[in-house]
């Protein structure tokens, strides 16, 4: 009986030496075995994903490569490109891989293989999660905040309509929201324009036929619709207004203070890239934060406005910085700045991409909101374990690395192009122009 006893008492202890000697060597070295792309548009969207599978049966992981208006230049990428460059490398070597695909074309700083880089970077993180069988978040530290506040975009041709669309996301929980309104006989961003016959500008006849905008009208419009806004939904509500560096920085610099009587939460986008250094005047001319950086994809944009403090929220997407890798150092350098984050999340996200967003937000210390919009039914056929909304934010899921899954067959049902009209089609997913009155081409 002793000598039983003493048997098993030596197999515990050598059951025990082997799982600390497993704990010290560590997990073995996955190496990349294929590179995948998976190329879907469920929602009338076109999004890129991109699958990492192993040399270990049942690790891969998902990374999002999201560039709609030029989604097919992403695909080729990746597979021309990446694919060929990374497979048989360590998965673990994220850094490493990161550095070497983004030296690797020389020229560099594009949105394009800025995504490519992307989708092979959010998968290797997510293997490395599902290896160590732990969420993304808690790769980067671990939960500084339970879930992440969102704001929603409440829009409509006229702004009673918009008030009530932002009534309906605050009833939900949402406590911030943007407002933007149509401008009738314009085409406004991100609303129908109206086609009330009492306009607060009658138009003159365009010298063209397409889409029409003229920055003042539409400034003066705003202005009335925040001051609506305000009134009728309270001071509790963080209220945002997108300008979409549709007007032109001198016009900027002349409305800007008009904004600070309703207290936003941020104006967002009030000039563009090119026009970064009129950022500088425009610090001296409101109180109002600003927020901007969707369109950032080169550090020389970014760097001078985190030094200089020129932006309030940092609103980078980071499928186009190339991944969480450069995101989540980014963040930390505009902690040091006392700037927030609020990552991109708009409709063509993909949920791999908003799960990276998530994952972000709980893990830095200096976040701000995040953009959501909520998923189509389509969208969640094809991905699932995508992060939850309720009370007005977004809980990630806890499953290992990004928690989500792709059901790949039914990503097949919803081709690119599927749900676009004739015109997006003959552009292959891409935006068209619009114009002022007199034909001149201005910034989308």
């Amino acid at each position: 009986m002793l000598a039983g006893a003493a048997t098993l008492v030596a197999r515990r202890q050598s059951a025990a030496a082997e799982i600390a000697a497993r704990a010290t060597r560590g997990l073995p070295s996955p190496k990349i075995k294929d590179v995948k792309v998976i190329a879907t548009s469920p929602a009338g969207l076109r999004l890129v994903v991109v699958k990492v599978t192993t040399d270990q049966a049942g690790l891969y992981g998902y990374g999002c490569a999201t560039f709609t208006q030029r989604a097919d230049l992403v695909v080729d990428a990746v597979e021309r490109y990446l694919k060929p460059f990374v497979i048989g490398r360590a998965a673990d070597r994220i850094e490493d891989i990161w550095q070497a695909s983004y030296m690797s074309s020389y020229w560099r700083n594009g949105p394009v293989l800025n995504n490519a880089l992307s989708g092979i970077d959010m998968a290797l993180w997510d293997i490395k999660g599902r290896q160590a069988g732990l969420p993304v978040y808690q790769l980067l530290g671990g939960k500084v905040r339970e879930a992440a506040d969102v704001y929603m975009h409440a829009q409509g041709p006229e702004i009673p309509e918009v008030i009530e669309h932002a009534r309906s996301f605050i009833a939900k929980g949402v406590r911030h929201v943007r407002v933007q309104v149509g401008l009738p006989g314009y085409a406004a961003y991100a609303a129908r324009s109206s086609k009330s016959a009492s306009a607060p500008v009658q138009p003159a006849k365009s010298l063209h036929g397409g889409p029409v905008f003229e920055p003042i009208p539409s400034l003066r419009r705003s202005v009335k619709l925040l001051e609506e806004a305000r009134k009728q939904l309270g001071d509790e509500v963080h209220l945002i207004h997108d300008i979409h560096e549709r007007v032109h920085p001198t016009d900027m610099l002349q409305w800007a203070g008009a904004f600070d009587q309703f207290k936003l939460f941020w104006l967002e986008q009030p000039v563009s890239p090119e026009d970064i250094p009129f950022l500088r005047l425009l610090r001296t001319r409101t109180a109002t934060p600003l927020a901007d950086g969707e369109q950032y994809v080169n550090p020389q944009e970014w760097m001078p406005i985190i030094s200089e403090r020129l932006l309030d929220y940092m609103r980078f997407h980071p499928s186009f910085l190339g991944g969480l890798t450069p995101s989540w150092k980014l963040s930390h350098t505009c902690e040091a700045f006392g700037i927030r984050m609020a990552w991109h999340g708009p409709g063509d996200l993909s949920p791999v991409g908003l799960a990276c967003n998530v994952g972000l937000d709980l893990a830095i210390p200096n976040f701000g909101v995040q953009e959501y919009s909520a998923l189509a039914e389509a969208t969640q056929e094809v991905f699932s374990g995508s992060p939850t909304f309720k009370d007005g934010y977004l809980w990630a899921n806890e499953a290992p690395g990004w928690g989500i899954e792709v059901n790949e067959k039914a990503a097949a049902k919803y081709p690119f192009g599927h749900g676009e009209d004739a015109a997006k089609k003959r552009l292959n997913g891409g935006w068209g122009d619009i114009r002022r009155r007199d034909g001149t081409v201005i910034k989308p």
